[in-house]
């Protein structure tokens, strides 16, 4: 057990360690001696070792071997204890592989990507540090520990997002994503406290060895289920940190930072934190339908309303991005009908084929020299043939292609929504069924107007100075060099460390899902970590109807979603490739239709406009009635001129006459006697 307890150890302390000596030791802070190339090398290498202990401890889990205890006592207060410790079971085992191989590639990624980036050494210990965060938090066994890691990765998606601190758009960006979260967070600490208040422990095993027990309390005061309140704060949590409406408007803005970063934190791993942790309580989740009603409507709306945002985009990184908004309210949609185990397997193939999508967007914009405007694209498939052909599988994967990953998880998510026993499981299959169609329509519409169709961009010097500065704004003043070094207009080919992790993500991208699908949904593969009450048949279902991989594929073919991605992509074919004046003339007779999309609902203007300008004008309302009017008005400077009235009578009284004091004597020793005289009748 020692040694298993050392393995896990190092794959948590090891991307830690690399933080930290390319953090002190590369960027000036305790000097220069790790230089560029050593904090690639550094860093990479012992993400690497993660990612080997990770598979290591994989296989241990898939023979059996799982492992939950204390590494260090924090603390004791009272009888309670306050641990750090690993729960490594096939959840945490399987989230491991995924945050340290998705990492890996992003590592590997960014030294093509970032190369002449001032900022090199700080961001490979930004990313390391990020990776750590993430390991803790799947690896937790308590809430402690747990609550620690997911403030460790929200800290660091802090600094990620605003890496290129010059940029004003990047400063913005990070704070709102900070304070959306915070938002977020403090129903997550809700939730927990509640728990611990009632179950008297931290350990998520003695919590769900008293679920029975804390099902039958009420919140006192009120008639409320315990377990509800406490299960809806719990996923308020998950709201903000997996961008769930109405905590979602921070991650399109977040794609002001770095790409590598949209690969690592925006698409494979913290904002899958939240389906992590819903999946992580499911013995608590499943005794409280309420709940469950809350979690599928709140994702069936992110599923199908914010990727209809995706469509108008032309921003190469948005469109992704809000396709991650869009591909989370499925996996909630999931986590809703009680189908734990389809949530978690597509939070597996999206982190796969969106991060591919990401760092694919990445190469097109290093190809098309930090231009980001799909209108300016076109063509580049002749250009750039290995990002085409990866970012094309990356999309038949999103879309849900038969055969492809996604199309195994997506296709279980609707059927799940259809057979789940909860109220609002209807509007949630509808949702996830429109939203196929939705998600083809701003996947294969990116993909024709980048790779295919008429080239729309000016070749020469003046086209790449223009386009940097126009779309991407990190040239020289926060980026620290000019188009990484490119001067010419015309689309290039990205370097191999750049194309490498594109090919490497392809792979299972491709078939990861059909490898997948029988273990981990019917396979028995999470019978001893998710808990699924009778009542919700919705797995129950899946496998009545299961009948193999190739079977489900075949089937697809005849399904109304496989139509519906057919039809997305007939959709945008027509319309960017035969017939572009077809956009035009729909965006100009939906005009109302196309502002609202254009202002995103106008949740960023209730935020913005109510929220934050409320918040200025109560804080600048307190700040002149209660700070200066009442505390320095009537209690500091009050009661000194209070002090000063009362000196300036009593003064008056202080003549230095001996018989104006003997009289005031004789005047109160009178009054003291008629008051115990006629006081005491």
């Amino acid at each position: 057990m020692s040694s298993s307890l050392s393995l896990y150890l190092i794959i948590a302390l090891a991307p830690l360690a690399g933080a930290i000596l390319a953090g002190l030791f590369g960027t000036g802070f305790l000097g220069r001696q790790v230089s560029r190339r050593g904090s690639h090398l550094l860093t990479i290498s012992l993400v690497a070792v993660s990612a080997i202990g990770s598979i290591i401890v994989f296989r241990d889990v898939l023979n059996g071997h799982t492992f939950d205890g204390t590494v260090y006592t924090w603390s004791i207060i009272g009888q309670t204890k306050l641990e750090i410790g690993f729960l490594i079971d096939p959840l945490s085992a399987l989230m491991m592989v995924i945050v340290t191989s998705v990492s890996l590639m992003v590592h590997i990624y960014t030294i093509g990507y970032m190369s002449e980036d001032p900022g090199y050494q700080r961001f490979f210990a930004y990313i390391s540090l990020f990776t750590f965060s993430m390991l803790m938090l799947v690896m937790s066994n308590n809430m402690l520990q747990l609550f620690f890691g997911w403030e460790a990765v929200g800290l660091v998606s802090y600094l990620l997002i605003g890496f290129w601190y010059t940029k004003p758009t990047a400063i913005f960006a990070n704070m709102k994503a900070f304070l959306v979260n915070r938002v977020g967070d403090f129903g997550f600490v809700l939730g927990i406290g509640l728990l611990f208040a009632y179950a008297g422990t931290m350990h998520y095993g003695d919590v769900f060895k008293q679920a029975d027990k804390l099902a039958t309390l009420t919140l006192p005061g009120s008639d409320w289920m315990l377990i509800t309140v406490a299960c809806i704060c719990l996923f308020i949590g998950a709201m903000g940190k997996s961008a769930q409406v109405p905590l979602h408007a921070w991650l399109p803005d977040s794609m002001e930072g770095p790409t590598p970063i949209s690969a690592l934190i925006h698409a494979a791993t913290m904002v899958t934190a939240g389906i992590f942790m819903v999946a992580r309580f499911s013995p608590l989740f499943e005794l409280s339908n309420t709940a469950l009603s809350f979690i599928i409507i709140i994702g069936s709306i992110g599923a199908l309303f914010l990727g209809i945002l995706g469509i108008i985009q032309t921003d190469i990184k948005r469109v992704v991005a809000y396709s991650t908004l869009s591909q989370l309210g499925y996996m909630t949609v999931a986590l809703g009908a009680s189908a734990y185990s389809v949530a978690i397997f597509h939070l597996m193939t999206h982190a796969f084929f969106k991060a591919l999508l990401f760092l694919g967007a990445g190469s097109v914009i290093i190809g098309m020299h930090h231009d980001q405007d799909i209108r300016n694209m076109g063509g580049l498939r002749k250009y750039m043939p290995i990002t085409w052909i990866t970012f094309l599988i990356g999309t038949l994967a999103l879309v849900g292609t038969p055969f492809f990953s996604g199309f195994y998880s997506k296709e279980h998510i609707i059927e799940a929504a259809g057979a789940a026993n909860v109220w609002g499981s209807t509007f949630a299959y509808y949702s996830t069924l429109i939203g196929v169609l939705v998600t083809s329509l701003y996947s294969f519409r990116v993909y024709f107007l980048v790779f295919h169709g008429k080239e729309r961009f000016p070749v020469g010097t003046d086209h790449a100075h223009a386009a940097a500065h126009a779309h991407d704004d990190h040239s020289k003043d926060a980026h620290g060099h000019d188009d990484h070094g490119h001067h010419g207009g015309t689309p290039h080919e990205s370097p191999w460390v750049v194309t490498l992790p594109l090919v490497l993500l392809a792979i299972p991208s491709a078939v990861i899902g059909a490898i997948a699908v029988d273990p981990l949904l019917f396979g028995g593969y999470f019978k001893n970590t998710i808990v699924i009450l009778a009542k919700h048949p919705a797995m129950a279902d899946l496998q009545s109807h299961w009948h193999g991989w190739l079977a489900y594929a075949l089937h697809a073919f005849t399904s109304v979603a496989f139509w519906l991605v057919v039809a997305g992509a007939v959709i945008t074919w027509y319309c960017y490739l035969i017939n572009p004046k077809v956009p035009a003339a729909i965006k100009s007779k939906l005009s109302g239709l196309n502002y609202v999309l254009e202002n995103k609902y106008f949740f960023d203007c209730l935020y913005e406009q109510v929220f934050a300008r409320g918040s200025r004008l109560l804080g600048k309302g307190l700040w002149q009635l209660g700070d200066r009017g009442l505390i320095d008005g009537l209690l500091v400077n009050g009661s000194a001129k209070l002090v000063g009235s009362i000196a300036a009578v009593t003064r008056k009284l202080q003549t230095g006459y001996i018989y104006h004091y003997a009289f005031a004597m004789i005047i109160g020793l009178i009054a003291a006697i008629t008051y115990i005289i006629f006081g005491s009748k």
